[in-house]
């Protein structure tokens, strides 16, 4: 048990590295770092530190570890998972001091970032290159690039372009016994073990990234953004469906209904959607110039046929970024509807989306549930939001069963309990739904490989079962949490 006097020992220690001022510890500061974007589970962290460089991460980890003391990676605490919650008095490292763009190569088109560069800002720190960073989460005017490689977070232009794991080419990490390494080269190739490959979306769980090299893409010649609307949200589905169908892969095939278009059009991401809408379709193409036309074509011709009520093509770049704010705020704009919002992350095969909506939509009604979809279509990622009142412990039962019903679902067609949210918390305990024994047993192995002692963000993505704890001691000190 470390005493009083020894905790402001450490404390002390870590001040003297990173500065006073870079050391948050009052309740108010506190506060503010017991959750990131998931509003369940709250607990205050020991101690906050903003480290400024690779090398006080380093030193601040080996810090922690000397006194036993636990560890959490944090970026802007946009995730919807609770990867960023610290569970157990843990120190929260948060990364957002460091938000440099070290180096753009225009000619092999990368840029090595620190991880607190905000995602949004990178695309526009490159855009007068003809260039753009691809992953574009609905966060990205918040979220950073490092938060985004722990998450392996996507967004409405995955299905074209990938998850953010399609874009990373290097990182450097402080590892959980503070050593420095690096893995992979800017080339995006290296022999042996594709280790990057590994790193990221692990969770912050292997080590703390700070500085990474990324893969930067050309602007396309030519962009085409369409608005389709549906009297449901089925005959959306079905849309998507055909158009993957047909040999087109859009950029973007992303779905709002009914309730989102009404949460969003009363907020300041109104974008003159109607209100009768049962869902709306953005499509956005992008490609060479004399390409488009035909594709637009034929998408308005599947999309007659499937019952569209309208299709609206976006008539400039302005225009285009409008019809993007309905998709963009819509997290944003649930606020309006309950003071908290649970996110679900499922995927399900394109075929099985008609179905799986329509099941989404019957556990929400049964539970009494506020619920809305805005969702990825494309690549059948889907996102139901539940909009609730957590000091209302009837409303937040009803809630977290009602979220297992629509993972249960979803895993029933085929699918897959998170594409771009991350495990975390949330859904750390429904992994044996997904995944073997064994397959578990893989993951523990891989992860206490890098991190034996359990101080790097403890009690996250791995379900805590009695096989693990044997296989790692130094872990009995942290019980599994369970998601209330």
């Amino acid at each position: 048990m470390t005493s009083i006097k020894d905790s402001r020992k450490w404390i002390r220690q870590i001040e003297r590295v990173v500065g006073q001022e870079n050391c948050l510890s009052s309740p108010a500061e506190l506060f503010i770092y017991a959750t990131d974007g998931l509003p369940l589970d709250p607990q205050e962290p020991s101690l906050v530190v903003l480290p400024g460089c690779t090398e006080e991460v380093a030193e601040v980890v080996r810090i922690c570890r000397s006194v036993g003391k636990s560890f959490v990676p944090r970026g802007a605490g946009t995730g919807l998972s609770g990867g960023a919650h610290p569970l157990n008095n843990d120190v929260v490292i948060s990364c957002m001091r460091m938000a440099q763009v070290l180096e753009i190569d225009e000619i092999n088109r990368f840029a090595v970032v620190q991880p607190g560069v905000v995602n949004a800002d990178l695309s526009r720190a490159v855009e007068h290159l003809g260039l753009f960073y691809a992953p574009d989460p609905s966060s990205q005017q918040a979220c950073t690039v490092g938060g985004n490689v722990a998450e392996n977070s996507g967004g409405p232009h995955t299905l074209k372009y990938g998850t953010t794991t399609n874009h990373v080419l290097s990182l450097e990490l402080v590892l959980p016994d503070g050593s420095v390494s690096r893995l992979g080269s800017a080339s995006g190739f290296s022999p042996g073990y594709d280790l990057v490959g590994a790193f990221v979306g692990s969770e912050g769980t292997l080590g703390i990234v700070t500085e990474m090299t990324v893969r930067l893409t050309e602007i396309p010649e030519a962009t085409e953004t369409a608005l389709v609307i549906f009297d449901d949200v089925p005959s959306a589905c079905r849309l998507v469906g055909r158009i993957i169908q047909a040999g087109m892969v859009p950029a973007a095939l992303e779905v709002v209904d009914q309730r989102t278009v009404a949460a969003v059009e009363a907020s300041v991401y109104a974008a003159g959607l109607p209100l009768d809408a049962g869902a709306v379709l953005i499509t956005e193409l992008d490609g060479a110039e004399c390409e488009l036309p035909d594709q637009l074509d034929r998408i308005r011709e599947l999309a007659i046929e499937e019952g569209a009520r309208e299709v609206s093509v976006a008539r400039d770049a302005e225009e285009r970024a409008f019809f993007w704010r309905a998709r963009k705020g819509a997290f944003g704009a649930m606020g309006r509807l309950a003071p908290d919002l649970y996110v679900h992350d499922a995927v399900v095969p394109r075929a099985h989306l008609p179905e799986v909506l329509e099941g989404i939509c019957e556990i929400g009604d049964r539970y009494s549930l506020k619920l809305s979809n805005v969702f990825h279509a494309g690549d059948g990622n889907l996102h139901p939001n539940i909009s609730f009142d957590r000091r209302d412990e009837d409303e937040l039962a009803r809630v977290l069963a009602a979220g297992r019903e629509m993972l249960e679902l979803c895993l029933k067609v085929g699918g897959v309990l998170t594409g771009e949210h991350g495990v975390g918390i949330e859904k750390r305990d429904y992994m044996g739904l997904l995944f073997s024994d064994k397959d578990l047993d893989a993951m523990m192995k891989l992860r206490d490989a890098f991190n034996p002692e359990g101080l790097c963000n403890p009690g996250k993505l791995i379900p805590t079962t009695r096989a693990c704890m044997e296989a790692n001691p130094k872990a009995h000190g942290y019980d599994a949490v369970p998601i209330r």
